[in-house]
């Protein structure tokens, strides 16, 4: 459970230092964006059929390809963050770029709730690992869709241009120096870090809702819950942002994050509930983790695109994302973590994160 987080996350953020590079050495971004788009699509297309032809597969066989399928997955996947963030900051106002991401969240959400129906009863009427086959090539043509309606708006033209096109030695060096000299930037990294170790925690609350005497078989109404937490929190967090500011949607989803393990933690040593009411508590706390995963999605896309000189906004995604990365291997060691000594302790570490983060967040001002 905590590698593949860990996997997911740290692919996401490890490629964008090298795609920073280029797309700010080039001065184009929309390349990048289509090898990253239609190269996760195509993995999770490669996944499916894996999936559909697993059943004749051994168990270790299986698990093995679909880890690496997985990896590919999620490296290939970062390489859209960076010339994703260039070229909606470019074409999108600061004061509208919260309400932006928070209509796409929406939009997706909408589609996401229909998926879950669909996924649902897919599960129940197809053996595995079939109907997983099913749920991923879902998954596949709408990331396809997805890649060809992006890259049909085309790509803005940079106003500013690089003087120089500088060797990568030289732009890591820069990087060092963006981190020394950018009191925000260094901040902002710092709380990302804290972000890493709450989210040491994510993988399993599935498992501690299973030891709550949660049926797993209801996984998918969870997951639906989390995507409709996700779904009814868009409208506020665009509003908050964009009238706000970034930095003041960053601190209230910092405390927000708070929340769930503390909940989780307050399950683990009282009993405030029976049996009967289990289900519907961990259905609050996934609608919480849904709306809260969204609100920090926005805060930090658009905070980052605040605090990014418009000549080295793909720069600043590259450091900022490459630093960033190895907190988010955490999820393998709170594996490590669980196993030795308890679900509790991964629910406190995930809490002392976010008050943590809380913590570097106030100490950011507003950049507007």
């Amino acid at each position: 459970m905590g590698a593949v987080t860990a996997i997911l996350r740290f692919g996401w953020l490890f490629p964008q230092l090298i795609v920073g590079f280029l797309a700010q050495r080039g001065g184009s971004s929309m390349r990048y964006y289509v090898i990253g788009a239609f190269g996760r699509a195509s993995c999770m297309a490669l996944l499916a059929l894996l999936l559909a032809i697993g059943s004749d597969i051994s168990t270790l066989t299986l698990s093995i390809l679909v880890l690496l399928i997985w990896t590919a997955y999620s490296f290939i996947s970062g390489i859209v963050a960076v010339p994703y963030n260039d070229i909606v900051a470019r074409s999108v106002p600061s004061e509208l770029r919260s309400r932006l991401l928070a209509t796409r969240f929406f939009g997706g959400g909408v589609l996401a709730l229909g998926v879950v129906a669909i996924a649902d009863r897919l599960a129940s009427t197809l053996a595995f690992p079939l109907s997983y086959a099913a749920i991923i090539a879902i998954a596949s043509v709408l990331m396809y869709l997805s890649s060809v309606v992006f890259t049909a708006m085309g790509e803005p033209e940079t106003t500013s241009k690089t003087p120089q096109k500088p060797t990568f030695f030289q732009y890591l060096k820069d990087g060092v120096a963006v981190f020394r000299t950018d009191v925000k930037f260094r901040k902002f990294v710092y709380a990302q870090w804290c972000g890493g170790a709450v989210l040491m925690a994510m993988p399993f609350y599935i498992v501690q809702a299973d030891a709550n005497g949660i049926d797993l078989a209801n996984v998918a109404l969870l997951l639906g819950a989390q995507t409709a937490g996700a779904l009814v929190s868009n409208a506020l967090w665009g509003w908050w942002g964009d009238h706000f500011g970034k930095a003041s949607l960053l601190k209230g989803i910092a405390v927000g994050r708070i929340l769930p393990p503390t909940f989780i933690l307050l399950l683990l040593f009282t009993r405030i509930f029976d049996d009967n009411q289990m289900f519907f508590v961990f259905v609050g706390i996934f609608f919480i983790l849904g709306a809260l995963a969204n609100g920090l999605t926005i805060a930090v896309i658009g905070f980052l695109m605040e605090i990014s000189p418009d000549n080295l906004r793909p720069a600043y995604s590259g450091y900022f994302n490459a630093i960033t990365a190895p907190a988010f291997l955490l999820p393998l060691l709170a594996g490590v973590v669980a196993t030795v000594f308890g679900l509790t302790l991964v629910f406190v570490i995930s809490m002392i994160a976010a008050i943590l983060q809380t913590f570097f967040l106030i100490r950011i001002e507003a950049n507007q």
